[in-house]
Formats: C-alpha cells, sequence, structure tokens
C-alpha cells in the first residue's frame, strides 16, 4: 500500500500502529525483523514514513484460536468409564491435555469431541470439563467432568485433596527406606525454566512411596500423591539420585533406558478414586500400556 499524505514525516512505529491498528510495540518488533519496507527498503521503527511511498508489510501470525480445535481422533485414548457426569480416559503417552499455544499435538478434548462426547460445564472454552491434567509424557487414568455438577464436585474434590492418586513408576537403583515419604518443596529449576527441582522457597509436595518389585537396576514403586506439582514424581525421585528410568531431563542412565526399550519415562497413572457426584465413591484403575509392560518384562526375565 500507499503511505497516506496524512501521515507522511511520522515515525514508523507511530504511522503503522495507527494505519494498521497494531501496537507500537509490535510494530517496532515488525520492523526489528525487517517485515516492514518502504520503496524496497527496510525501514527501522524510527524512520520517518514518506507520503506516496510504497510499503510492504509482513503481518504476525493471528493468534490461534485455542476454543475452536477440530475434533481430532487420538489413537490409543480408551473410555475406561464414563456416564452423563464423568468421562475417564486412558490417556496415552504423547497426548495433551488440553490445546495452549505451545501445543501442536493431540488432545484429550479433541479426542473426546471426535468420540462424540459432549462437554457442558462452565470452564474456559478451551479446556472445558478439564479438572486435571496428566503431563503430556506421562500415561494413564484422568478424569474429565462431562457435567456442570461434576465440574463443581470435581474441582472441590481436586482442591481439597479428596482424590486418591495412585502411579507406578519404575525408578533406578532401590530407594532406602523401601517404603516411605518425600516431603520437599519444588520450584522451577534456576538454570532452566522447562525444568523442576527441589527448592527451598518452592511450593509444599509431598510423595508416598512404597517398593512393589525390587531388580537388580531398578525398582517398581507405588505412588500416591498428596499434592500435584508439575514433574512432582520425577522431581521428588530425581532428588533421592533414583530418578525414573527412561527420564533423561531428571537424570536417568541411557544406556538403561536403552536397554529396556524405553523413550520416555516409565510412569503410569494406574488407579484414580474420587467422589462421584451422585454420591458413590468411585474407582477407576488402567493397565500398563505396552512399552511399560515390555520395559518391566526385561526387567523381570533378567532376575530368572
Amino acid at each position: 500500500m500507499p503511505v497516506p499524505d496524512g501521515l507522511g514525516g511520522m515515525r514508523v512505529d507511530a504511522g503503522l500502529s495507527k494505519l494498521l491498528g497494531l501496537s507500537r510495540t509490535v510494530v517496532a518488533d515488525l520492523a526489528s525483523a525487517g517485515d516492514v519496507l518502504q520503496d524496497n527498503k527496510p525501514a527501522g521503527k524510527s524512520d520517518r514514513l514518506v507520503a506516496g511511498a510504497w510499503l510492504d508489510v509482513t503481518l504476525p501470525e493471528p493468534p490461534r484460536d485455542l476454543a475452536a480445535e477440530p475434533p481430532q481422533h487420538v489413537e490409543g485414548m480408551e473410555i475406561l468409564y464414563s456416564d452423563d457426569d464423568v468421562i475417564v480416559i486412558d490417556k496415552p503417552v504423547g497426548v495433551a491435555a488440553h490445546p495452549t499455544l505451545g501445543w501442536e499435538g493431540p488432545t484429550v478434548t479433541s479426542g473426546l469431541a471426535a468420540a462424540g462426547f459432549r462437554i457442558s460445564t462452565s470452564g474456559p472454552p478451551e479446556r472445558k470439563g478439564i479438572v486435571q491434567r496428566l503431563d503430556v509424557g506421562t500415561s494413564g487414568a484422568m478424569i474429565v467432568a462431562a457435567s456442570e455438577r461434576a465440574y463443581t464436585v470435581l474441582k472441590r474434590a481436586f482442591r481439597n485433596r479428596e482424590v486418591s492418586k495412585t502411579y507406578h513408576a519404575l525408578v533406578q537403583g532401590h530407594p532406602d527406606p523401601t517404603t516411605g515419604t518425600i516431603d520437599a518443596p519444588i520450584g522451577r529449576h534456576p538454570s532452566a525454566g522447562w525444568r523442576f527441582a527441589v527448592r527451598d522457597d518452592g511450593k509444599h509436595a509431598v510423595t508416598h512411596y512404597d517398593t512393589l518389585e525390587a531388580h537388580r537396576q531398578a525398582s517398581l514403586l507405588k505412588v500416591k500423591l498428596e499434592t500435584g506439582r508439575t514433574h512432582q514424581i520425577r522431581v521428588h525421585f530425581s532428588s533421592l539420585h533414583h530418578p525414573l528410568c527412561g527420564d533423561p531431563m531428571y537424570g536417568s542412565d541411557p544406556t538403561l533406558s536403552e536397554k529396556l526399550g524405553l523413550t520416555r519415562q516409565w510412569l503410569h497413572a494406574v488407579e484414580l478414586g474420587f467422589p462421584h457426584p451422585d454420591g458413590r465413591w468411585m474407582t477407576v484403575t488402567s493397565p500398563y500400556p505396552d512399552d511399560l509392560q515390555a520395559a518391566l518384562d526385561t526387567l523381570r526375565q533378567a532376575n530368572e
């Protein structure tokens, strides 16, 4: 487009902000990136617009509408239980709970929509019904509220720690004691924002564990969470120098991971107990997925 006469002499950031309805900061970023040309020459944010000169502006991508996520079949996502109030799914590894700006892969919400489930809750449009999240790299039982009353009941139950969450985890070595509680606050790692660590200034976090099987190189643990911090199980056992097998982010041995055929952390949400909105206490269980079962079988066979 040509520069309108009324904008001649104005700074690029001020003039284009007025012309295009963008903030001056956005225009300045476009100029810095070389996305603003005046008569085929890059224009800096403080350069002056020349009336009648030809402008070429490459606009930024519009923000993604998370609420407009299309239904998408999610391979391997099974329904463990469903009624008019609740849906308990068996979440596969590599699936997020709901869409976010940084995630382009499959989600539980899109998978449920593709399977014909309707979610009627007051939750945010892009994550309606989501009252609990499992990490993308963690598989197992996860509950979704299908009705408004279930959303209210379950949100309160999770907040008041009235939901029983049981995981099985395969950790390197043999925790001592074999049964115990880890009470250690968790916060963002000081040198890596995408990781977490035990920190004095972190959030309160409590993990209970019991050894189910002890093998030569690893132990299968039953883990119950009292709190629900991001990466809690992975961080707590890593802090004890017993990282989860297949979890290089938190210090696993790559040689053992290769031996067990693991391409992700050995962690599975095996059981979920919760108060159903109709007053019942419900417990739903999830079997091990094939990759985790195969890794455990390899360890068991090494003992024979």
